[in-house]
């Protein structure tokens, strides 16, 4: 099979208008640290008219951790992985995505997760650290979410779906405020939820980060306006067996 184009549309992922420059990303974030989730890659997408964008997660030299629904299937699409995104330090480093795109889908349908494997390992990138499932965040406790998406909101704090990329990765603490369940259509999930915070358009895939380690993958379904749903979160955890065969074995 030709090389696989990544990346995606998603619920979370949208259209990118690069005339439009936004200020705020993650709504009532802030800029993360530089020494925090250097592992975050961006996932872009074009067809010729229309662009998308989508974060992930490297945990393993050849692979990223991303939301399903941050993968494209249609035919005239062409994808790359973006490394280096955060800290902008280096410089980009773009690369393309091999045959090799895993899909969690024992019931007959794909949860909202997926393994996509890189043409090349990677050698000077920071690897994204997997959870303790031992220690997982309950309800009440804090998480971080990221991502490069929307937006500041519109009128009546509607979302907008129309943004550049951040000029800085953004950040945003949120109290855990539904514990692991099952979500027909997403999978397992846990939910999170703080006033005058939100994740947007363009957010889906990237990390929820709890003890400095990976636990969730932001889902997408952005409602139409800002703050006014919980964040659906996909529960790393009730993926780890699955995640850790694949590594090994590739």
């Amino acid at each position: 099979m030709a090389l696989l184009k990544v990346l995606l549309l998603l619920g979370l992922g949208v259209s990118v208008n690069s005339a439009v420059s936004l200020q705020k990303r993650i709504i009532g974030g802030h800029n993360c640290a530089d020494t925090e989730r250097q592992y975050h890659v961006r996932l872009e997408g074009s067809n010729g008219t229309q662009r998308t964008l989508c974060g992930g997660s490297l945990i393993h030299p050849k692979w990223i951790l991303t939301a399903d629904s941050c993968w494209k299937t249609e035919r005239g699409w062409f994808n790359v992985a973006m490394l280096n995104v955060h800290p902008r330090t280096t410089g980009l480093k773009v690369l393309g995505i091999q045959a090799d795109i895993l899909f969690y889908d024992p019931e007959g349908w794909r949860h909202d997760i997926i393994l996509l494997k890189l043409l090349r390992r990677v050698k000077d990138v920071p690897l994204a650290p997997l959870p303790d499932c031992s220690n997982r965040p309950k309800i009440g406790d804090t998480v971080q979410l990221a991502g490069e998406g929307a937006t500041t909101t519109g009128p009546n704090n509607e979302q907008i779906s129309n943004f550049a990329p951040a000029t800085h990765l953004q950040c945003v603490d949120m109290p855990v405020v539904e514990a692991s369940h099952f979500l027909p259509t997403y999978g397992r999930v846990f939910s999170a939820k703080a006033r005058n915070k939100d994740v947007c358009y363009g957010d889906a895939g990237s990390a929820a980060v709890f003890n400095g380690k990976i636990y969730g993958v932001i889902s997408p379904g952005v409602p139409r306006y800002a703050c006014e749903s919980a964040a659906s979160i996909v529960d790393v955890c009730e993926y780890m067996e699955w995640i850790r065969a694949t590594l090994s074995d590739k």
